[in-house]
């Protein structure tokens, strides 16, 4: 039994691996409970385990999907292109709104944090008929990240620059200490050290430092920065907003709640957003699943 096979049985209880055949791979996907389409989207540098602490305690009511996004964890991990980013958010998004549907659902509400965020919104703008609620943690869409980032904001979330340099100049570098480039990631953007699952943290080490997974990585961050914030651009252009209720979360000591107008920015792109800051820094899933688990039941009762 692989690392994330005993920490998927030891963390997720109840929850069906399965593989997912999509037009450029496999995407994992582990599925549970009953009741309407919930699809939850990890972060960075992690996979589906991070909500461990939450997930198992929503499928007595919905029809819990956690996947692996592109690049992560178990699922496929295209290379680099230099012709065609394979990381957009809206391939990402396509990709995860294909394996949905190959589950059998045609609608779903969306969880997700960071990275996997990043993808949700962008499945919201492109699919509005598929999405019926959506939750994001701790995230600025890309185009305001950008217009808005300073001197401090650069110093605290270095990697966003450090990443999007061109192929394969990060990835040479991380391959020196992958662990410890991933470490200074999980550990590093919380006032505190992140008590993580032994499991959990063993598994997000494990996908995550392959070369295949770090140039995944790499791409995701250079698509934000060159394809999605032209995406992003367009959209503002032509008052494109997210339909669907919005829940946006973020925690009161990450960088994110520290740096940015999070309310301001998200009702530039939401028609009806909510809104929970946590008592946490980034990752809010294990850093505050309780107050997160009570957000979302919150917000998601009236779609159940």
């Amino acid at each position: 039994m692989t690392i994330f096979e005993q920490a998927d049985a030891a963390l997720l209880p109840g929850f069906k691996r399965q593989w997912v055949d999509v037009a450029d791979g496999k995407v994992l996907a582990l599925v549970a409970g009953t009741g309407p389409a919930l699809l939850m989207l990890h972060g960075d540098p992690q996979t589906h385990l991070c909500w461990h602490h939450l997930a198992p305690k929503l499928t007595d009511r919905f029809s819990v999907v956690l996947t692996d996004i592109r690049g992560r964890g178990e699922t496929h991990k295209p290379g680099h292109d230099p012709s065609a980013n394979a990381y957009t958010k809206r391939k990402m998004a396509q990709e995860q709104l294909d394996v949905m549907r190959a589950l059998g659902h045609e609608t779903f509400a969306l969880v997700a944090h960071d990275r996997g965020a990043r993808v949700a919104r962008r499945l919201a703008l492109d699919h509005p008929e598929a999405v019926t609620r959506l939750i994001v943690m701790d995230v600025i869409p890309a185009l305001d990240f950008y217009e808005q980032s300073n001197a401090q904001i650069a110093q605290d979330y270095f990697y966003f620059s450090f990443l999007t340099q061109d192929h394969p100049v990060p990835e040479r570098l991380i391959a020196g200490d992958p662990v410890g480039f991933l470490r200074l990631i999980l550990l590093g953007l919380s006032d505190k050290v992140v008590r993580y699952d032994d499991l959990a943290l063993e598994a997000y080490l494990t996908s995550n430092q392959t070369p295949e997974a770090i140039t995944a990585m790499c791409e995701c961050f250079r698509a934000g920065f060159h394809i999605d914030r032209q995406h992003d651009q367009a959209d503002r252009d032509i008052g494109r907003m997210i339909q669907c209720p919005t829940l946006v979360m973020w925690g009161e000591r990450g960088v994110v709640g520290r740096h940015f107008d999070v309310e301001g920015v998200w009702r530039g792109w939401c028609d009806h957003p909510q809104f929970a800051p946590m008592p946490s820094g980034h990752f809010i899933p294990e850093e505050a699943p309780d107050d997160a688990l009570a957000a979302l039941n919150s917000f998601l009762s009236i779609a159940a």
